[in-house]
């Protein structure tokens, strides 16, 4: 069964979450703060964090940015924080879902599997390993994206659009339907999570010949003629 790394500096809900997870037959390594983590990982790797932002020593933001460096390994943010900005930093960081206390730790483990199952299907789902259109060269095993023979240096989370619309080019998304498929939850915020993530990549795509355009009053889509 995958491993989960517990990170949160509230013993309760480290105990709490180690016997939900445990029950259903999950490995379950627990945390204090950051630090502690970073030292593990030096040995091992879990299959998936579950993630407080305020801790002492190394905070939930920082460890997240350190992670993301490294590793695609899921993780979902766990915190009290929850004003708008704070979930769409927490997601624009990499984190793949966030939850607020207090929560329900049947909710947590229902998310956990979903992003398993999730995984489970891209992988199955993945009949080819590398697409090219025009100069944009897209490698899914590698999580790699170049143009012409230059490789972008792209956050887990936009080169998780980048390759869905590339995939699908030509076929227009609402941000509601990119946020629902990227993160795998439904997202009743504005649309900025997904208009700032857009906005970065065309800046890191202006040497491309093609772009992400607009569909007014929409969403957005990749035009090969744009």
């Amino acid at each position: 069964m995958p491993h989960v790394f517990v990170i949160d500096d509230e013993q309760n809900i480290r105990d709490i979450l180690e016997k939900y997870l445990k029950k259903e037959g999950f490995t379950v390594s627990t945390f204090q703060d950051g630090a502690e983590v970073l030292s593990a990982l030096k040995t091992s790797e879990p299959d998936l964090f579950v993630l407080d932002i305020m801790m002492p020593n190394v905070d939930g933001l920082e460890l997240l940015r350190r992670l993301r460096k490294q590793s695609f390994t899921p993780v979902i943010v766990v915190s009290a924080r929850d004003e708008e900005l704070d979930r769409i930093l927490g997601l624009e960081l990499g984190a793949d879902d966030y939850l607020t206390k207090p929560f329900s730790p049947r909710e947590l483990v229902v998310r956990i599997k979903n992003i398993f199952k999730r995984i489970d299907r891209v992988e199955q789902g993945q009949s080819s390993i590398q697409i090219h259109l025009k100069n944009v060269h897209l490698n899914k095993k590698k999580r790699q994206v170049k143009i012409d023979d230059q490789e972008l240096a792209l956050t887990p989370k936009e080169y998780d659009v980048l390759a869905f619309l590339i995939q699908n080019h030509g076929q227009p998304f609402t941000r509601e339907k990119l946020i629902e498929t990227i993160w795998g939850y439904h997202y009743a915020g504005d649309g900025r999570l997904i208009d700032d993530l857009v906005k970065r990549l065309r800046k890191k795509m202006e040497d491309a010949d093609y772009q992400i355009v607009t569909v007014w009053g929409y969403g957005y889509k990749i035009d090969e003629e744009a």
